[in-house]
């Protein structure tokens, strides 16, 4: 009798101490998961907030020594306003660190107090001006450059880098080879190789002019180049659309202001900062 009780409390410890080292005292398989996917989430926004090691709309020391300035300063509208106005339009506003152009859901048609924006402070002559934009499903909006403020619009006489949701917007399969996409020289040259991030990501990118040489940049990689006032250059134009509009298109500017374009769709701009190449 002493050997059969014995041998039970030992079999009865075995099975506590078996059960106690395969309980499960974490979390579950779900708030495993919940709990590895806030920590996911957390870290893409943190390397949002701190890309390139500085919050959005900063200069690194280093980049204030080489020169570079910044265009906004992700709280006011300084230094902008409408084209051919003089204020800057209530179409557009200054939310979450970006120049934001609310969408009126009537493409070029517009709103009632939209339209496009100018950096009016001064203007530019040979360049190297990079920003980011974020552009909302079907979208289209662009970037121009060297651009003159008359009576008629922007686009009539100034080059513009394409911004656009290729997946979506019809711009993407009209025109000749690409030349409506995202980081094209709209209705000139495409965008090659085709580097755009779907609509609602940030995409980088970087438009130089020296002496009349213009390179695209987007995400990092170059898209394309061409240059001004040049044979090529005459020909090329010829070809477009713009000389209806105004036959001495061709004749950009050497100097011009930089402006954003509301399209009529939802775009966000941010990190827009420049440097002067011509001192």
């Amino acid at each position: 009798m002493k050997k059969i009780a014995y041998f039970s409390l030992t079999a009865a410890l075995f099975s506590f101490v078996l059960f106690s080292g395969c309980k499960n005292t974490g979390k579950s398989g779900e708030e495993k998961g919940q709990s590895d996917t806030t920590a996911t989430e957390q870290k893409e926004q943190m390397a949002e907030k701190t890309e390139a090691g500085v919050p959005p709309n900063t200069l690194t020391p280093e980049e204030e020594t080489d020169g570079w300035v910044l265009l906004f300063d992700g709280k006011t509208p300084d230094g902008w306003r409408g084209y051919g106005k003089d204020h800057f339009p209530s179409g557009w506003e200054v939310v979450d660190g970006t120049l934001h152009c609310k969408g009126s859901g009537r493409g070029e048609a517009g709103g009632k107090e939209g339209g496009d924006i100018i950096y009016a402070k001064r203007k530019f002559k040979d360049f190297d001006l990079k920003l980011e934009w974020k552009i909302s499903p079907g979208g289209n909006s662009g970037i121009f450059y060297l651009a003159r403020e008359t009576d008629k619009p922007i686009w009539t006489n100034a080059p513009e880098m394409q911004v656009l949701d290729n997946e979506r917007h019809p711009d993407a399969k009209l025109g000749k080879d690409g030349n409506r996409q995202a980081g094209a020289l709209y209705d000139l040259i495409p965008a090659k190789p085709q580097t755009a991030k779907p609509a609602g990501e940030w995409n980088q990118v970087e438009i130089i002019v020296y002496r009349g040489t213009v390179i695209h940049k987007m995400n990092g990689e170059t898209v394309l180049e061409y240059h001004l006032w040049t044979p090529e250059w005459d020909s090329l134009v010829a070809q477009s659309k713009f000389p209806k509009y105004n036959p001495d298109w061709a004749n950009v500017a050497e100097e011009g202001y930089i402006g954003l374009q509301d399209h009529g769709d939802d775009v966000w701009y941010r990190n827009i900062k420049i440097k002067d190449l011509s001192k």
